[in-house]
């Protein structure tokens, strides 16, 4: 299988690509703000190359409940970041926006993959995308974002969010962005217990036979540093089980804070799955 990000080809048979995480944002779960000053959020940027980025992801408002981020906030807080990522890395760009006018603004700037939380709730988001050249995440999530989902109920968890997630993916297809241009993601911890979670990280080679490559965000979420009793954003151990499992059941695309030691997991499962 392969994945295409913009003009770069990965090879994902055995081998996991690593996005690298940069929140623009002064208010997110894991790093509280600490690089959203432009310096700060630049250095960064380089730190994940250095560790071994496949690509980097810009996002503006974070997923959870907030204050509310205006449009015009969001462009300002991710096409400046965009443009200044494209001129000084020869990486793939994505951007983590629900907002097609966001995407589009953010294309113009250089990125190459809309990350979608929403599940492409904005009715402009695949037109915008497919007329970019641009590959998109499909994700599941119960409500939308930013809205609070504190007892989430599924019919059957498992066959609704593959459900779901077959159904956005042919509506990609069928707005002319190629397969291998369309990753789908669980949603872990959006719109799910711990436990519902816990067990779509298990059943990861359910979304696997959807056929497109399998996006997986694990990295320092909810349901983890919860059951391991840690602190939050403190669960880089279970981060790195997750990774571990997820590529061993298929996931292709790890999407993570920690990239250096995320990389090392993907390139040591990389090996054992070539040896298989």
């Amino acid at each position: 299988m392969n994945l295409d990000l913009g003009t770069t080809r990965f090879d994902i048979t055995h081998r996991a690509v690593v996005m690298g995480i940069l929140n623009r944002t002064p208010d997110s779960f894991y790093d509280q703000g600490s690089y959203y000053q432009f310096d700060d959020f630049l250095r960064k940027a380089e730190q994940l190359v250095i560790d071994g980025a496949d690509f980097l992801d810009v996002g503006g408002v974070k997923a959870g409940p907030g204050e509310e981020v205006t449009e015009a906030e969001e462009l300002e807080r991710v096409v400046p970041a965009v443009e200044a990522l494209h001129a000084r890395f020869d990486l793939p760009l994505s951007v983590d926006t629900w907002r097609a006018s966001v995407a589009k603004a953010c294309f113009d700037a250089g990125a190459v993959v809309g990350n979608d939380i929403s599940g492409f709730a904005d009715p402009d988001y695949l037109g915008v995308c497919a007329a970019s050249g641009a590959s998109v995440v499909a994700t599941h999530i119960r409500l939308q974002p930013r809205v609070p989902d504190p007892d989430p109920v599924y019919d059957d968890l498992v066959p609704d969010v593959c459900a779901f997630l077959r159904d956005r993916a042919a509506r990609a297809v069928a707005a002319g962005i190629p397969s291998e241009r369309v990753m789908v993601d669980a949603g872990l911890d959006l719109g799910k217990t711990e436990l519902q979670s816990l067990e779509l990280l298990r059943r990861s080679d359910a979304l696997v036979a959807l056929g497109h490559p399998v996006f997986l965000s694990a990295s320092n979420k909810r349901f983890l540093w919860t059951l391991l009793d840690v602190e939050r954003g403190s669960a880089g151990d279970g981060t790195m089980a997750a990774h571990s499992l997820g590529i061993a059941l298929g996931c292709r695309i790890l999407r993570s804070h920690d990239v250096l030691n995320g990389r090392r997991v993907a390139d040591m499962m990389a090996e054992i799955l070539r040896a298989a």
